[in-house]
């Protein structure tokens, strides 16, 4: 159940090409199916990075089992991603990740933890 959220103060005209291109990030390096992946893109918000509001960008990026030792990849990734399609400098963003525990998250009326 990767969740992915992107907030930015740029505009994003193509979001479904970030969108594409996120998921298959994830699928790639995290191994999670298609069906699993949300990806959310918040643009035009008003936000500042070191005292500027030059284009700058928070990412969240939440899963079940998320291996520590994939979040250098994802950052370097996400981060390639932003810069090649938004232009947004790797060092103005910041990427927040965390591992949700099964029983703190739900999906379908139930939750991921095993019955």
């Amino acid at each position: 159940m990767p969740y992915l959220k992107i907030q930015s103060n740029t505009e994003i005209s193509e979001k479904k090409i970030i969108i594409d291109e996120m998921t298959e990030l994830i699928k790639e390096i995290l191994g999670k199916p298609d069906r699993f992946i949300m990806i959310a893109v918040e643009n035009k918000i008003e936000m500042s990075f070191a005292g500027s509001d030059e284009p700058t960008a928070f990412v969240e990026l939440k899963s079940i089992d998320l291996p520590g030792n994939k979040t250098a990849v994802l950052s370097d990734r996400i981060c390639w991603l932003l810069n090649h399609q938004l232009g947004i400098p790797a060092d103005r963003v910041y990427i927040e990740f965390s591992d949700a525990p099964r029983n703190m998250f739900g999906w379908d009326g139930a939750t991921f933890e095993p019955l």
